[in-house]
């Protein structure tokens, strides 16, 4: 079974280094086009979309090197492989966002109280809008492309939240442009950067909370402790479960260990090698837990043990 999963985890990375490969052909290409519109409308909101999207192209450079690295083989050094790249990936990714979107809010309040240092700023809403409708044909396409891994993957997922973000962007800029073009409310270019930066931050700390949980070999947040103790404590044999740990090498990749004490009759039978069995059996089944570590003890062994070790 362990096999099976790592078998699927290999496939499941190729098919995500190609998407991100896919995805940064996209918003390359658009990239430019989206600077060179910027400057001619005069639109900060086009600028800052343009700069979010610069973000999401280093964002996605930065999930595919980490995607290539985490694909390399375990070694006698590095046991668990380098799996974990994704997740430092994902802290790059957590930190650009947090970084554009300080920068943004500060340029918008700056053309909102001072004019930009006094200078009269004239936003040009017909090339603006055409330029943000582009942007957000872009954007839709490289999140169909990257939505498959967004599920499985840490890494994907910081890619995917960088591309929604401007997607959500694109859709403002192309507000705004309507709103100057119907109105002549230069203000609404400002005002639509501001709501810009509002939004990238909340995606850009949960992304960055993830990362944390991860890094702190926290539990998954969707794992339940007591509810796995129980299971294993309702399997005949098993007399009491202690110095339970589960965290995640990545997002998706849960690792299970605990000390378990057993009858005296598992080892007098030589059932130990079969409780083994039920025991993976019972976290890859129930739990979704494919890498797990048992160590049988005989009851009462708890006892013996370092106080640094938990319940």
């Amino acid at each position: 079974m362990a096999h099976s999963h790592d078998h699927g985890h290999a496939h499941g990375a190729a098919a995500n280094r190609t998407r991100l490969v896919v995805a940064i052909a996209i918003i390359a290409a658009f990239l430019v086009v989206q600077v060179v519109g910027g400057l001619l409308s005069g639109s900060l909101a086009l600028l800052a979309d343009a700069g979010h999207m610069a973000s999401d192209l280093i964002g996605l450079v930065v999930a595919l090197i980490a995607a290539m690295v985490a694909a390399r083989p375990a070694t006698d050094r590095q046991t668990y492989g380098y799996r974990r790249a994704e997740v430092l990936g994902a802290l790059v990714n957590g930190v650009v966002l947090v970084v554009v979107a300080g920068s943004v809010a500060i340029s918008a309040i700056d053309r909102l109280v001072t004019g930009g240092e006094g200078e009269a700023h004239e936003v040009q809403g017909g090339p603006m809008l055409v330029v943000a409708v582009l942007g957000l044909a872009a954007n839709v396409a490289a999140m169909l492309v990257l939505r498959g891994g967004a599920a499985e993957s840490i890494n994907m997922r910081g890619a995917y939240l960088e591309v929604l973000g401007d997607l959500i962007g694109s859709v403002l800029v192309i507000v705004a442009g309507g709103v100057i073009l119907v109105t002549g409310f230069d203000a609404a270019d400002p005002i639509a950067s501001l709501l810009i930066a509002a939004l990238i931050v909340p995606r850009a700390l949960a992304l960055l909370r993830e990362v944390v949980r991860v890094l702190f070999e926290s539990a998954p947040p969707d794992t339940d402790v007591a509810e796995i103790r129980d299971h294993l404590l309702g399997t005949p044999g098993v007399v009491a479960v202690h110095d339970v740990h589960v965290w995640q090498i990545t997002s998706g990749s849960p690792v299970f260990s605990a000390h378990v004490e057993v009858e005296p009759e598992v080892f007098a039978s030589g059932r130990a090698g079969e409780l083994l069995d039920e025991l993976g059996g019972c976290l890859s089944d129930h739990f979704d837990v494919a890498h797990s570590t048992f160590q049988l003890e005989p009851a009462g062994r708890a006892g013996h043990e370092l106080p640094h070790h938990h319940p």
